[in-house]
């Protein structure tokens, strides 16, 4: 069994309409950018890596995009390092690295892992070397340069592209979602208040509950099934996005304690 804790990375604010498909046209929603530990049984697991250490370049291309209001606030401690500095965990103690989607606010710290087996879906990897033009997934929006020679060269042997349905270890889950991006996809972790699932294809708990997809969706049909198998099997369901999580469970802690199995 595996403890799960939420890492808050940031906030940024986008327009209705990112948020809830073709609805909310003249509102705009806090998004609570988050990443999550997962521990236990040897384990020590990353879901994303949170955004670099200098916001400035993805700033600059999401206010370029959507205004200034978008760019990511970050409070004092939040970069990942420091985050997993205050629990006591060093980047060498990272067993496990799962990214989701492939974002510059997930993948920009990979390098920082040196010890990571480095998840990400065959699909989403293989997207992100075929396709030369999408109004949504740019490459230099998904992969820092350095990251990209780093996961091709000194960390390939540790790059695990998971199949649409994976076993990253036993009591942890994963499969392909799609919806938001290629590269997107559903983890699960078994834990004593049963499975918690953690994902990036809805924002918000609203997104599932009512079956409204995301209006960044890069296919509807994606985003239902999804809606409909995470609450088939998800006792907590739990989005890479939603702020209410971090009121909802203290200390980012949602199962267990993390570092315990």
């Amino acid at each position: 069994m595996f403890g799960v804790r939420l890492l808050h990375m940031g906030d940024g604010d986008v327009p209705g309409p990112e948020v809830y498909w073709m609805s909310d046209w003249d509102k705009w929603y806090r998004l609570a950018f988050q990443a999550a530990l997962i521990q236990g049984d040897g384990v020590t697991a990353l879901v994303g890596t949170g955004p670099a250490e200098d916001l400035g370049p993805m700033n600059a291309q999401w206010a370029g995009f959507l205004g200034e209001r978008a760019a990511m606030r970050r409070a004092p401690g939040q970069w990942m390092p420091e985050q997993l500095a205050a629990l006591g965990i060093a980047p060498d103690d990272v067993t496990h690295v799962l990214l989701t989607p492939l974002q510059l606010y997930t993948t920009s710290n990979v390098p920082l892992f040196g010890n990571a087996q480095i998840c990400l879906t065959e699909r989403g990897w293989t997207h992100f070397h075929r396709t030369r033009r999408h109004p949504h997934d740019d490459r230099w929006s998904c992969l820092p340069r350095d990251v990209l020679r780093y996961l091709t060269d000194e960390a390939w042997d540790r790059v695990r592209l998971l199949a649409d349905e994976d076993e990253v270890v036993p009591g942890l889950r994963t499969w392909w979602a799609g919806s938001h991006h290629r590269a997107s996809m559903v983890v699960e972790a078994d834990t004593t208040a049963g499975v918690v699932t953690l994902t990036d294809a809805y924002f918000m708990r609203r997104n599932l509950d009512t079956d409204h997809p995301i209006g960044i969706c890069e296919n509807i049909y994606e985003a239902l099934a999804t809606h409909e198998r995470v609450r088939r099997t998800a006792d907590i369901p739990l989005t890479l996005y939603d702020p209410d999580q971090l009121q909802n469970h203290p200390d980012g802690i949602v199962a267990g304690t993390p570092g315990v199995s």
